[in-house]
């Protein structure tokens, strides 16, 4: 059996993923993956105060919003785009500097959204009351290359980070649709209405009988629709108003009017992100 070892200076957290092996050869193969325990996943506390801890680079220092809804923006040439409205509410507030020295990793833990004090628990509000911030529901991290420039209890100016023409990667909750068929979930298409036709919005065969007698793994089918997080790429910002404190962002982003947003500069590869 091979393994293949990627390993980390800190703790780990071990995971063998078996290969699919082919006839000829019997012996799988596997990967071992050493992970630092430090800066991954996500921890939850009794379901309100939430650290979101991501694992892939950022492009720079990100905010959270509120989505607002979306409304039809007319631009000097008459040209009408759709855009979203992101609202910002209290918060946007640095609660945590995290290095290399301290942490493994270079990260700037940012909170949003002013709460009362009993909506948090004991181990949240003291976690906040070290620096003297305001109680805030959501935390979330953003790791960086360099975190040059942070202080803790920092206000981050939207001005400072975005400029109108910039290209921002949001990610949310999408809306939940629950269970759905295949119709709707994977925009299949439809059997005939008339002439005696019995299989109308059924799936039909999902493979046959004897070979390979069973069904693929990720077969599209019915199941659970939406209700997951999904982030949209490269979506252009197409104005900041300072007096309404709204950000407009051109077209379409997850989750319904209310939901927690996560906008951060675009990654592109060879210009905010080495190449390597």
């Amino acid at each position: 059996m091979s393994v293949l070892s990627i390993s980390s200076p800190t703790c780990y957290l071990t995971r063998s993923l078996p290969f699919p092996s082919s006839q000829s050869n019997r012996n799988p193969f596997q990967l071992k993956i050493e992970q630092p325990c430090s800066g991954m996943g996500m921890s939850k506390s009794r379901g309100r105060g939430l650290v979101v801890m991501m694992g892939s680079m950022e492009a720079g220092i990100g905010v959270m919003g509120t989505k607002l809804g979306m409304m039809s923006y007319f631009e000097a040439d008459g040209e009408v785009v759709p855009v979203t409205i992101v609202g910002f509410k209290e918060g946007n507030i640095v609660t945590q500097i995290k290095t290399d020295a301290t942490d493994g990793y270079n990260a700037v833990q940012v909170g949003y959204r002013r709460v009362r004090d009993r909506k948090l628990t004991k181990p949240e509000m003291g976690h906040l009351q070290k620096i003297d911030a305001i109680p805030m529901r959501h935390l979330q991290e953003f790791r960086l290359q360099n975190i040059d420039g942070f202080q803790p209890n920092q206000r981050l100016v939207l001005d400072d980070i975005f400029k109108e023409g910039d290209l921002v990667d949001v990610s949310g909750t999408t809306i939940g649709k629950g269970f759905q068929g295949g119709i709707k979930r994977h925009n299949f298409k439809r059997g005939p209405m008339s002439h005696g036709s019995k299989s109308h919005r059924q799936l039909g065969s999902i493979g046959a009988g004897t070979t390979p007698g069973r069904v693929y793994p990720g077969k599209k089918m019915p199941g659970r629709m939406g209700g997951t997080k999904t982030k949209i790429r490269k979506l252009k910002i197409v104005k900041i108003d300072k007096d309404l404190n709204v950000l407009m962002i051109k077209g379409g982003v997850p989750g319904k009017p209310g939901n927690l947003l996560r906008i951060t500069p675009a990654k592109i590869v060879g210009k905010n992100i080495p190449k390597n």
